[in-house]
This record gives structure tokens, C-alpha cells and sequence, in this order.
């Protein structure tokens, strides 16, 4: 389900985990990776293709995952990226079952700071969030070392970041059965 304003979200009735990062992170490859399903979320090459709140909810689970419009360079009118960015920040602040926000990062790229200013609205709004980095697959490991342990630094002193980095790639599904045990998690903690 896709809502474009705040009446039209889902009844806050089971927990939920959000997807945040850049246009182009891969986020919807990421969450079609942990749910075993090739086009759930449409992963597109064009940057700014999510322009909604996407809603799925995950078969046999409490658990409710949010894909959000990336935020950073799109292919759309100001006006309409100045929309989306006020419903995500609408829906960041108020929605209460909301546990975690993952933010996608790209790993060959490290955290920019349009990235630092979303960790701003996390930490202002109280909203737990944790760094994930994606496309690991595209560098070495000792890179993939290296910016886990640069972004760490970055974070941790900031009040809402869950002080861990899951490195994931889609592709090679490295780190997907780490993120998904921790998202089950939530499911149990209800």
C-alpha cells in the first residue's frame, strides 16, 4: 500500500521498520533481499522513483516494513521532492509503532552530509535508527572494514543511532540474514 499524505497510513496496529537513505541507495533491492521476493518494492536504476510511503506487510509476522522516498538528488520538480520530504518527516515524528528506521548508506561512498541531516531529524524526533551500508559487493573488504568502522565513529555520539553497522550487499545477499534476525527481533519485543 502507498500513502501520499497522513490520512492515508495504515492503522498503527503492528510494529513497523522503515528503509531512509540517499536516492539510488538500494532500498527497495534491499527489502526485496530480506523478504525472499523479487518485485515487492520496485528497484529502479532512476534516482527518486519512490515518491510515497510504501507499506508491506510481511506474511506471518507483526512486522510492517515502510519503504521511504530517498531523499538527495531526484529526478522530480522541487515541489514534489519538497512534498515527500515533509510526509516523511510528518510520518517520522508521529507514528508510534514505528521501532527502527534503517538508514541505507552506500559503501563505496560513506556518509555525505544530507545523510548527517536526516540522522538530525532522527535524533531530534526521538526515532531510533541504525546504519545500514549497501552495495558492499562493489568494494574490497578492507573498504567495506574501513567505512564501517569511520561511519561508527561518526554516529556514535548521536542520542538515537543504535551504535552497530550491518554491511549488506543485495546482489551477493551478504549481511541479509544478520538484518532480517535483527528485524524478527522486533516481531518478538512486539
Amino acid at each position: 500500500m502507498g500513502a501520499v499524505s497522513l490520512g492515508q497510513l495504515p492503522e498503527p496496529d503492528r510494529t513497523e521498520i522503515a528503509f531512509a537513505g540517499r536516492s539510488n541507495v538500494g532500498k527497495s533491492s534491499l527489502i526485496n533481499a530480506l523478504t525472499n521476493q523479487h518485485n515487492l518494492a520496485r528497484a529502479s536504476g532512476e534516482p527518486g522513483r519512490t515518491r510515497e510511503l510504501n507499506f508491506f506487510e510481511i506474511e506471518q509476522s507483526d512486522i510492517r516494513i515502510v519503504d521511504l522516498p530517498g531523499y538527495g538528488y531526484a529526478k522530480a520538480p522541487k515541489d514534489v521532492v519538497e512534498k515527500w520530504t515533509r510526509l516523511t518527516r510528518d510520518f517520522l515524528r508521529g507514528r508510534v509503532n514505528l521501532k527502527r528506521v534503517y538508514l541505507l548508506i552506500d559503501s563505496r561512498h560513506g556518509l555525505k552530509k544530507v545523510d548527517e541531516g536526516i540522522m538530525d531529524v532522527f535524533d531530534e524526533a526521538a526515532v531510533s535508527y541504525q546504519i545500514v551500508l549497501t552495495k558492499t559487493d562493489k568494494i574490497k573488504p578492507p573498504a567495506v572494514k574501513r567505512v564501517s568502522e569511520e561511519t561508527l565513529q561518526a554516529i556514535i555520539k548521536r542520542p538515537a543511532a543504535f551504535p552497530r553497522i550491518v554491511a549488506t550487499s543485495s546482489a551477493k545477499k551478504d549481511g541479509v540474514d544478520t538484518l532480517r534476525a535483527e528485524i524478527a527481533a522486533f516481531a518478538k519485543l512486539g
